[in-house]
């Protein structure tokens, strides 16, 4: 299995040329299948899971004996992650994280305007939370994993009160946010490139 990931500075320029929105940065290659190229973040980790559904924590798309039920559950909190959180979560990261690191100047009303947008989506997030441990139920799942990397840059921007302000919010972000495979990858961040 290969990976491939595009530099920054060469996605945002392949991005303004297209006539329509498409991230070129995730990509997997699979030379196992047919169909051996898989685009976009969420279909690649759907993918892997439904591959490796034997190995690992088998179930971030749902406990094996739920069935579909609970399969759909997941489903419907990555698409609201990828519909609902994603959208200002991604603005927020540009401009808190990579506007600086591009020598780009932050855009205090974007930042403004989104923290609002991300904050009505945690407030619906913290009314969910009541209900169960995580988005999808009482189980860690995709739905879960799926929010860590834009939360994480997030936080690091200096926005922690998105989450801390919001008791169910915290605590679930806690409890993604300390899984040892996040920590983890969080650690490989940090580290320079070799």
């Amino acid at each position: 299995m290969l990976a491939t990931l595009s530099g920054y500075r060469a996605v945002f320029r392949q991005q303004r040329t297209l006539p329509f929105p498409v991230s070129l940065s995730d990509r997997l290659v699979d030379g196992n299948t047919r169909n051996r190229k898989r685009d976009e973040s969420r279909a690649i980790c759907r993918y892997i899971c439904d591959k490796y559904a034997d190995h690992g924590k088998q179930s971030l798309l749902g406990r094996r004996g739920g069935g579909l039920v609970e399969r759909a559950l997941v489903e419907q909190w990555l698409e609201a992650e990828g519909q609902s959180f994603n959208p200002p979560s991604s603005t927020l990261v540009f401009q808190l994280a990579f506007a600086p690191r591009m020598g780009l100047p932050q855009d205090p009303a974007a930042i403004l305007l989104n923290e609002g947008k991300l904050a009505k989506v945690l407030d619906v997030y913290e009314r969910r939370l009541e209900e169960s441990r995580f988005l999808a139920g009482d189980e860690f799942s995709l739905a879960d994993l799926s929010h860590l990397p834009n939360g994480h840059y997030i936080r690091a921007g200096g926005k922690v009160e998105l989450f801390t302000s919001r008791k169910n919010v915290a605590r679930w972000w806690e409890a993604i946010s300390m899984r040892p495979s996040w920590q983890k990858v969080v650690e490989m961040q940090r580290a320079p490139p070799a």
